[in-house]
């Protein structure tokens, strides 16, 4: 290297392409899509760099067109899953000692890569894979997987910025070392730029990571995993072990030199994990680091004083793109009976109006679920709904599987704020409203926040900022991301950092350098330049 002190690049967010008619992304990523489509692939375990192939097989499918094979992946066991920590375990010291600066190009090569020639590859299996529109897919898996490529080298640097004071003859400063052994990394389904953001948060930082993507997005991580080896990530850094829970992560757990567990998925699977993690804490070599964001089950809260249709567009949105399935999808939401009337034709409306089908026609809104236990879940609760004397089908409940999973975007009026679609998350396209006294308004903002175990995200849609404070005061502790006048959705990276407490996780707000400072461990260093020759003090001395 160099004998210079290099600054990272200030970072910029990426801007979102419009795929307009007559685009150039929106000409490149449909070809880009019929070439995805026009072979099936062979996915292997990316371990040590080299590809492992276990004959134990399963279909990576299109949710939106369930019959149609994307190809076939690989699953890990016990046994190669102790491949891929033995792989990482071996160019740890390697990786840790690789300057900062080395270890940043690589990710940052990797985000000028992703939002230019990659773009339409990662986009396009997004799109394939995860039923995401092509607006969904950009905002993910390229301009918030650029943004973190981007932004954690930046904020990489910061951390290894802050150094102590130091007094005269001596020099203080911390050494801010990866963490002693690797981290396992369990990324979900629904967002890609979170399945990316996972295993590099740490590599970036030094560590070597074992990699577990959710079984129904493997074709996803399997283009994220190649586009950073082809901005020259070494071998061995991340290794890629798609499989099952119990056989990859069972294994990952109880092995002595899991150092850290970064976690998204549900609340029930990272409680269990860390239940594990602290029965088999004397085994470990460290007290691993374990970050989690799980589950939500977020609101919107509107005032008396809310612009109508402000806040139906924020219900709309907030609650079925992607077909309700993000953590921070608006699932419940308290109205005013002053403004219900309003409301309820505006979004009857609206929903009306929602395409829905194959995210290869730019013109749906929506597309499929995930996979066939997604709809059996979705559909199962909205039809036990509309048994329910509690609840009114204000819009929607219908479904299909012939095709793909696909579930109307569909809106319940409750009249048990306890409902369990109130409390209970459902991660699908369902939205349960209940009305409330215009004069209660006080007691429902209580009610919002002792209903649900999780504390995600939520908004407040008012124009009267009293209103507004109060909101803020009361629900202080209900959301970890809170939002005025707008949908709970969206977080973009360094602007509005992630993440939730309660039932919802650590809160270690992916998109900051909070996460950043989880993956290393500090060591306090004096250089001391004139050392006493002398074992007395002055004080010693007789007068």
């Amino acid at each position: 290297m160099p004998n210079v002190f290099l600054n990272v690049p200030i970072p910029q967010n990426e801007p979102i392409l419009s795929y307009g008619p007559g685009s150039p992304e929106k000409a490149a990523l449909r070809w880009r899509i019929a070439e995805l489509k026009s072979g099936k692939i062979d996915i292997p375990l990316q371990v040590g760099g080299k590809e492992i192939r276990t004959g134990d097989t399963a279909a990576c499918l299109c949710p939106h067109e369930h019959k149609f094979v994307l190809g076939k992946y690989h699953k890990a066991g016990p046994k190669e899953t102790l491949q891929a920590i033995e792989a990482a375990l071996k160019v740890q010291r390697e990786w840790a000692a690789t300057s900062c600066e080395s270890r940043a190009s690589i990710f940052i090569k990797a985000a000028e890569m992703l939002a230019g020639p990659w773009r339409a590859t990662i986009n396009g299996a997004n799109m394939l894979n995860a039923s995401k529109t092509v607006h969904q897919a950009e905002i993910d898996s390229a301009c918030e997987l650029i943004d973190f490529l981007r932004i954690n080298p930046f904020f990489m640097q910061k951390i290894y910025l802050q150094q102590p004071n130091s007094s005269a003859g001596c020099w203080n400063y911390l050494d801010q070392r990866p963490l002693e052994g690797f981290v396992f990394a369990v990324t979900p389904f629904n967002f890609a730029s979170i399945a990316g953001n996972l295993p590099t948060a740490p590599a970036i930082m030094g560590n070597v990571v074992v990699w577990k993507p959710a079984s129904s997005a493997v074709y996803i991580a399997h283009h994220i995993m190649e586009l950073l080896k082809a901005a020259g990530l070494p071998d061995g850094v991340i290794n890629l072990v798609p499989g099952p829970g119990p056989a990859v992560g069972d294994t990952a757990i109880a092995h002595p030199s899991m150092a850290g567990l970064h976690f998204t998925g549900s609340t029930d699977v990272f409680r269990s994990m860390w239940q594990v993690i602290g029965g088999n804490v004397r085994s470990y070599r460290q007290w691993p680091r374990i970050v989690g964001e799980t589950g939500g089950k977020d609101f919107i809260f509107a005032h008396a004083s809310a612009d109508p249709d402000e806040l139906a567009v924020g219900l709309i949105r907030g609650a079925f793109e992607y077909q309700g399935q993000k953590c921070s999808a608006a699932s419940r939401a308290y109205i005013p009976k002053s403004l219900w009337p309003a409301i309820k034709v505006r979004l009857v409306d609206m929903v009306s109006s929602i395409k829905m089908g194959n995210p290869e026609d730019f013109t749906n809104f929506m597309c499929a679920v995930i996979d066939a236990a997604a709809f059996r879940r979705i559909t199962g609760a909205i039809e036990e709904a509309k048994r329910s004397p509690e609840i009114e089908i204000i819009t929607g409940g219908g479904h299909d599987d012939t095709v793909g999973w696909f579930i109307e975007p569909t809106v319940l009026l409750t009249t048990n704020p306890k409902y369990q679609t109130m409390e209970e998350e459902l991660f699908g396209p369902v939205l349960t409203i209940y009305v409330y006294p215009d004069r209660e308004y006080e007691q429902t903002l209580k009610l919002c926040d002792e209903t649900s175990p999780y504390a995600l995200t939520g908004a407040i849609f008012a124009r009267d900022r009293k209103a507004i404070t109060k909101a803020m005061d009361i629900l202080e502790n209900a959301a970890g991301n809170f939002y005025i006048n707008d949908k709970p959705t969206g977080a973009v990276v360094g602007q509005q950092p992630f993440g939730g407490a309660r039932a919802s996780g650590t809160n270690d707000k992916a998109g900051s350098m909070l996460n950043l400072q989880r993956w290393v461990s500090p060591r306090s260093i004096k250089e001391n330049f004139v050392p006493p020759k002398d074992f007395r003090y002055p004080f010693m001395e007789e007068p």
